[in-house]
């Protein structure tokens, strides 16, 4: 059977998304450029989302002292290393908030990325005057600049507009949940309707739209989990990340977690493995699905084992369940006027 995005998973894959985009596999290299964060240096607040560690995600090359070339040229070679198919890469400013800098700052960061990268777009334009630079590393075709729903405005969406005509740009909102009692309760310092506006907006000005979301954040029962789908699905997404609740070590909610493990629902594999089927069920299926689970060294982490497993090995028994339940995304999901 083939499905409405055009091939035989169960699901709408980042991979065949880019495939379709690009005629090929396509990965993430990870770049942390310095930023900070308004959630922990004081201008919403010191403390930071209580579930966050940006350190248990960064890849080994990923550090602020290297330079953006640096990282990206050691990035290709960990992931030809790990990913033997990839042979196209995006340079994703992950770590903290990546718009989080008056505008002048964050042109001449993004440009340094543009100075060490040569994106080779099919069927693009003709490049402007600052890509059209000598460039060293072909194998870049395009930026993702990971940030926060509050921290975008006209201003930097006009300026990510004009690279979108030569270069692929997309913007990835860390939402976690569609509850604003939920954010509240992290400390995540904004609401839903803020991730919303802003996804919207990013959307109008013609820039492709990721969000993360997390499942099993505390107070929210499985059924506000899979209601969010409904919500999810109206919004003009182009992918989505979903993770299991991960509880790492140094982190505020740890500290809850070993006071009060009661106070917490966390995921069993086979229980998750279940939940996120059923969710993606009811999922808009022109949403690309990036990832369903998260991933981290297993010496950052307090919480389930199953968690220390690698993603691939998680992604094959989802993939495995939905075929044994004849199911796939969006299968129940109903369109809204």
């Amino acid at each position: 059977m083939t499905y409405p995005w055009g091939d035989e998973r169960r699901f709408n894959s980042y991979s065949n998304y880019f495939t379709k985009q690009f005629g090929g596999r396509v990965q993430k290299i990870s770049i942390d450029a310095g930023f900070s964060c308004p959630n922990r240096d004081g201008k919403i607040s010191t403390g930071g989302c209580t579930f966050c560690s940006n350190e248990a995600f960064n890849p080994s090359y990923c550090r602020p002292e290297k330079s953006i070339k640096q990282q990206i040229e050691e990035g290709i070679e960990f992931h030809q290393r790990r990913y033997r198919r990839a042979n196209k890469y995006l340079a994703y400013f992950q770590p903290f908030s990546n718009t989080y800098k008056p505008i002048e700052e964050l042109k001449n960061i993004y440009e340094q990325a543009f100075e060490a990268i040569d994106f080779h777009l099919p069927q693009c334009p003709p490049r402007n005057d600052m890509a059209s630079k000598a460039l060293e590393t072909p194998e870049i075709i395009g930026i993702v600049i990971g940030t926060r729903p509050d921290l975008v405005d006209e201003v930097l969406l006009q300026y990510l507009k004009e690279i979108q005509k030569s270069h692929y740009v997309m913007l990835e909102y860390g939402v976690e949940s569609v509850y604003n009692e939920t954010l509240k309760r992290v400390n995540r310092g904004h609401d839903f309707a803020t991730a919303e506006k802003a996804i919207r907006m990013t959307v109008d000005y013609g820039i492709p739209c990721g969000a993360h979301f997390i499942f099993g954040l505390p107070g929210e029962s499985k059924d506000m989990m899979l209601d969010a789908a409904d919500i999810i699905s109206r919004l003009p997404l182009t992918t989505v990340k979903f993770h299991q609740l991960q509880i790492f070590k140094g982190t505020t909610m740890a500290e809850e977690y070993l006071e009060h493990p009661e106070h917490f629902h966390l995921f069993n594999l086979e229980e998750y493995i279940d939940f996120v089927i059923d969710f993606a069920e009811r999922l808009n299926p022109h949403i690309v699905i990036e990832r369903f689970a998260g991933e981290v060294p297993p010496r950052y982490l307090v919480s389930e084992p199953w968690m220390k497993l690698r993603y691939d090995e998680v992604l094959c028994r989802i993939e495995k369940r939905m075929e044994e339940r004849d199911t796939w995304q969006g299968r129940l999901y109903t369109p809204h006027s």
